[in-house]
């Protein structure tokens, strides 16, 4: 009977510690449940109540954790803000600070009413100093008042898909009606580091700009990430009470740039560091071809020479997961072609395809020289070569 009273307690134990298993596996914040499409299953935990890591050349996403819950962005709105900017206004154009721009709470420059600063001078404020008066200021030079600059961020979102973003302002001071998602403020990101200006300034630790007195503001980016890891090239810290600490951060490495959203993380640091990281080794830049290694010779009628030689003029690379299957080079060339060809004209392609048979990369190919037609000779011609006589000799002997 003792016997099996232990039997049982020991299988009422194992039944308790699976239940407890699979409860907490099913809490834990992961990627299991993958959004639309393929991607590596990444094994990251974070604190955020919303998260995404994307790799930015393919679009796919890495890791996600609840990525599509509309949140407040605080002032990770920035991005946005200079990207509107940029494609409105030239940097060197000079703006004069209204009553509107000053004395905006939260994160500031001092801005005065009357004193000058170009358009360069305030984006560099926004995004450094995160100057919630700079942001401002530019909202109205740029639009006239910051509704209609809210509804030019909000044309924007909709230009780039994102659906559930909506904005307010382009400070990122809380709102109810002021929102994005994880996965939609990666994808605006994504679209502002393809400007080489909006790089420039978010990649850099330290800038000045007029204090308006003829002295100086020193500004200071307020993403330690720069400083920690060469790989890292910006983008956007935030924080109010209401949303929380938002971060979206990028890293390049050899072609490959990823980057990472966390919406209400309260160890986004860390979290970041991590997701950086993992992001960077999961993905790698493969070289298919060189410039001119792919040379073939291909048949030519009629032509002063019997064939033409055909290269890769440009190098082809893929950005890919750092495990992935190898992909196939197919060659696409005609049987023979008909001369005239001229040097540059596009012949064929070089294709790879996936194991499923879909096309990855191609890059043309080009004939490497001319190859003009033969000259036709008519029967009176032939026959006089045949005795040696030439058409210019014939011309001479009449």
């Amino acid at each position: 009977m003792k016997r099996l009273i232990r039997l049982t307690a020991a299988a009422l134990a194992f039944i308790t510690f699976i239940s407890v298993s699979a409860l907490s596996a099913s809490a834990a914040p992961c990627c299991d449940d993958a959004h639309d499409g393929e991607y590596i299953q990444a094994s990251l935990s974070v604190s955020a109540r919303s998260a995404i890591l994307i790799e930015a050349s393919t679009g796919d996403v890495i890791y996600e954790y609840n990525a599509d819950e509309m949140l407040p962005m605080a002032s990770t709105t920035k991005i946005m803000t200079a990207l509107v900017v940029l494609e409105a206004c030239a940097l060197d154009e000079r703006v004069t600070i209204t009553e509107k721009s000053v004395g905006i709470e939260g994160s500031s420059l001092y801005l005065r009413a009357g004193e000058t600063l170009t358009v360069e001078d305030l984006l560099y404020g926004l995004l450094l100093q995160s100057a919630n008066d700079a942001a401002t200021a530019l909202a109205v030079y740029c639009a006239g008042s910051v509704e209609n600059f809210a509804a030019l961020m909000n044309e924007k979102a909709a230009s780039l898909g994102c659906e559930s973003t909506h904005f307010t302002n382009p400070h990122g001071l809380d709102d109810d009606e002021h929102r994005t998602t994880a996965r939609e403020l990666a994808n605006i990101t994504a679209h502002a580091l393809e400007n080489e200006t909006f790089r420039k300034i978010v990649s850099t630790k330290e800038h000045e700009i007029p204090d308006g007195d003829g002295g100086m503001r020193i500004l200071f980016n307020h993403n330690r990430l720069l400083r920690e890891n060469e790989d890292v090239i910006g983008v956007k810290t935030g924080y109010t009470m209401r949303s929380g600490r938002c971060l979206v951060s990028a890293a390049e490495r050899d072609g490959v740039r990823v980057i990472a959203v966390t919406l209400s993380d309260p160890d986004d640091w860390n979290d970041h560091r991590e997701m950086l990281s993992y992001g960077l080794d999961a993905y790698e830049r493969r070289v298919l071809a060189g410039e001119n290694s792919l040379v073939y010779a291909v048949p030519v009628t009629g032509g002063v020479k019997n064939f033409v030689t055909v290269k890769n003029a440009e190098a082809v690379s893929l950005i890919l997961p750092a495990v992935s299957d190898e992909l196939t080079l197919k060659i696409e060339l005609d049987a023979f072609y008909f001369a005239p060809i001229e040097k540059g004209a596009v012949l064929g392609r070089a294709v790879w395809v996936d194991g499923d048979g879909n096309e990855a990369a191609s890059v043309s190919l080009i004939a490497d020289e001319d190859n003009f037609m033969r000259e036709v000779r008519g029967l009176f011609e032939k026959i006089l070569e045949k005795f040696g006589i030439h058409r210019a000799e014939a011309r001479r002997q009449r």
